[in-house]
C-alpha cells in the first residue's frame, strides 16, 4: 500500500505541474498554426473582394475603417467616422469573428448633434458551404450579429438588436454576385423601433489584378414600429483597389463609392428615410 501511495502522490505531483505546461503548449500551438488555418479557410472559398456596403459571405481577416458622408432630404449632413467596422479574425477554417468599433457621428442642420451611435459590437460568421474558383466558385454563410445601445439621445435606439443573416455568392469567371438577407430584431421598444428586413445584392467585376468595380442594391423594409410598412432602396456605385502586397501577411485595400436613394421619393417627417445620398470610403489592411 505504501508503494501505491507513493505512486499516486508522484502522479498527482507530476500532473499538478504538467497540466499548466500542457495547456500552455496547446495554446502556443494554436497561435503558432494560426496562418495555416487562415490559408486553408481562404483557399477553399472564392477570392472576390468585399463590397463597400454588402457584408461578404467570405471569411476575411483584416482591420477595416469606413467613412461615410451622408446628405438627408432635410438638408442635413451626417458624417460617420469608422462606420461600425473594426477587426475581423478567422479562428477556425469555417468561422470568422468581427469585433467592431462604435461609429462616431456628427450631424449638422436644425437638429445638429454629435456623439457615439449604437455599437455593432460583435458578428460571428459560420461558413456552411464553399468552393474556390476551380471547384464551383460559390459560398453560403450564416451570420449572427449583436448591436449594443450606447444611449446617445440623438443616435440611439436604446435597445439591443440581434441580426441573424444568411448570405451567399456565386461567381462566373471575373464576374460575381454576393448577397445577404437579414433581420434586425430589437430586444425591447419593438413598438417604436420595429423589425427591419435588410437585403443587399452586390454585382462585381474583376479587371486585371487590382480593380474591382461594382454596383450594389441595398434595401431596408420595416415591419411594425414608427416606420412599419416603409422601405428604402439605395443603389451604390463603387470601385475597390487591391490587394496591394505590403509584406508576407499584409495587403492594403482601398475603395470608394456613391450611394443614392431610389425609393421612397419623400415621406412625412419624422418618418423620413435615413438619408438621400452618401459618399463612402473604405480602407482595409488584410493580414
Amino acid at each position: 500500500m505504501a508503494g501505491v501511495r507513493i505512486l499516486c502522490g508522484a502522479w498527482l505531483f507530476t500532473t499538478a505541474f504538467a497540466a499548466p505546461a500542457l495547456a500552455q503548449s496547446a495554446v502556443g500551438d494554436y497561435f503558432d498554426t494560426w496562418y495555416d488555418r487562415v490559408n486553408e479557410a481562404q483557399s477553399s472559398q472564392p477570392h472576390w473582394m468585399t463590397p463597400l456596403a454588402t457584408v461578404t459571405p467570405r471569411l476575411e481577416q483584416e482591420f477595416r475603417y469606413d467613412q461615410n458622408f451622408q446628405r438627408t432630404n432635410t438638408d442635413a449632413n451626417i458624417t460617420i467616422y469608422d462606420g461600425g467596422k473594426g477587426l475581423e479574425l478567422i479562428p477556425t477554417t469555417t468561422n470568422e469573428i468581427l469585433l467592431n468599433l462604435p461609429p462616431y457621428e456628427e450631424r449638422t442642420g436644425a437638429k445638429a448633434a454629435s456623439g457615439w451611435a449604437d455599437w455593432p459590437l460583435l458578428t460571428v460568421k459560420q461558413r456552411l458551404a464553399s468552393a474556390n474558383e476551380d471547384n464551383g466558385n460559390y459560398i453560403v454563410t450564416a451570420f449572427l450579429g449583436l448591436q449594443k445601445p450606447l444611449n446617445n439621445r440623438a443616435f440611439s435606439n436604446h435597445a439591443y438588436v440581434i441580426t441573424p443573416t444568411i448570405a451567399g455568392g456565386k461567381g462566373w469567371g471575373d464576374f460575381s454576385v454576393q448577397a445577404t438577407l437579414g433581420a434586425g430584431i430589437p430586444t425591447e421598444h419593438a413598438n417604436t423601433i420595429g423589425t427591419s428586413f435588410i437585403t443587399n445584392v452586390a454585382l462585381q467585376y474583376h479587371i486585371d489584378e487590382y480593380f474591382w468595380p461594382e454596383i450594389e442594391f441595398n434595401d431596408t423594409k420595416w415591419s411594425g414600429g414608427a416606420r412599419g410598412g416603409l422601405n428604402q432602396l439605395f443603389m451604390t456605385f463603387g470601385i475597390i483597389f487591391g490587394r496591394f502586397q505590403l509584406a508576407e501577411h499584409a495587403r492594403f485595400i482601398i475603395g470608394g463609392g456613391y450611394q443614392t436613394a431610389l425609393s421612397p421619393t419623400l415621406v412625412k417627417v419624422p418618418l423620413t428615410p435615413a438619408y438621400d445620398h452618401n459618399w463612402l470610403l473604405s480602407a482595409r489592411l488584410a493580414f
